[in-house]
């Protein structure tokens, strides 16, 4: 048997800043770096341990790009009941744009989870 993703209840995501920082490296065509915090907590009953990610970052001129890969920021968090995971990170783009995804990951008992990460924004100053 095949057994599919399943959203955990009780493991949830929040993006809870972002901000514009013009400082950090960027490449010439997508000069507008963005870092973002998010804290990742589970209320669930079941220990997990997420092994990775996957963003869909839209820009407003059109352009979508989907990143996937292995672990979160270069580690697999585990979390038991009532623990919680926070990190920072950053995508860079040619101008405004939003992003969203989901985190993957395997509970104590196998089943393959997942949670959603809600959609936030990343706008370009004005005074840029």
């Amino acid at each position: 048997m095949d057994e599919q993703w399943q959203e955990l209840k009780g493991l949830s995501v929040q993006v809870s800043e972002v901000l514009y920082v013009p400082t950090l490296e960027a490449p010439e065509e997508k000069p507008h770096p963005f870092v973002y915090f998010v804290d990742i907590t589970n209320d669930s009953d079941e220990q997990v341990t997420l092994h990775g990610r996957k963003w869909v970052v839209r820009e407003h001129n059109g352009e979508t790009t989907v990143l996937e890969g292995d672990g979160i920021v270069g580690q697999r968090p585990v979390l038991p009941p009532k623990d919680r995971y926070s990190y920072n990170s950053y995508h860079v783009l040619a101008g405004s744009g939003t992003a969203c995804g989901a985190f993957y990951g395997v509970t104590d008992s196998g089943r393959r989870v997942f949670v959603a990460i809600p959609e936030f924004g990343m706008a370009v100053p004005d005074w840029v």
